[in-house]
């Protein structure tokens, strides 16, 4: 074979192995950015749905006020006391700062390592006074309608737990992990919440819905 077609077929070779090499390389580049990209996508996106996790709660509640004071040398005392109805409203939801997870790019999954617990992120009473009697020398001031008002939302953060708002807060919290794990699918990507502490029954309600 003549040199010169040999060198001609040597570095058409020796082309098409560089140019496949290039090829490959910036296929492996691109695909490893793309999940990189998808990742961070998929972060923002479950970020946005945790936002969405709260429940909200009614209370009607009656509160029987009284407050004695005496006087000089207990010589004088002073009763007032008031019925009071509390109604009020409670927001149940997650610190998000709480909520963990991380990529693994290269087996496409988002590992959710921890979700919070719910917590009480707001308590609004609104405070209505009947039968309200006034003592010699200890009426009601404005002094004490700040302090009803906190002890108002003392008294329902203490009914809060009976109320079964937290276990509705924990069912919305399920149904937030199904909707991320719905998202990550989208793309052929994965959830990982093995590492969440969840009883039996929320185990056997997300398998139920895998």
């Amino acid at each position: 074979m003549d040199t010169s077609i040999l060198d001609i077929f040597l570095g058409l070779a020796l082309g098409a192995i560089g140019m496949y090499w290039l090829f490959s390389f910036f296929r492996k580049k691109r695909r490893k950015e793309l999940t990189e990209h998808q990742s961070t996508v998929l972060l923002d996106k479950i970020k946005s749905v945790c936002r969405l996790v709260s429940v909200e709660g009614e209370f009607a509640e009656i509160y029987r006020y009284q407050n004695t004071k005496e006087g000089f040398m207990s010589l004088w005392s002073g009763k007032k006391k008031a019925l009071i109805v509390i109604n009020a409203k409670a927001h149940i939801g997650y610190d998000l700062k709480k909520v963990r997870m991380h990529a693994d790019t290269e087996k496409k999954k988002i590992i959710l390592i921890n979700f919070p617990q719910p917590e009480i992120l707001s308590i609004e009473p609104d405070l209505q006074f009947y039968d309200i009697k006034n003592g010699f020398f200890n009426s009601f001031s404005p002094e004490d309608l700040t302090a009803l008002n906190q002890e108002a939302k003392k008294h329902i953060r203490e009914k809060i737990p009976q109320s079964g708002l937290m276990e509705s807060a924990r069912k919305e919290a399920l149904e937030a992990v199904l909707l991320m794990e719905t998202i990550v699918a989208t793309i052929g990507w994965k959830l990982d919440y093995s590492a969440l502490e969840m009883d039996e029954g929320e185990r056997h309600t997300l398998k139920q819905k895998d």
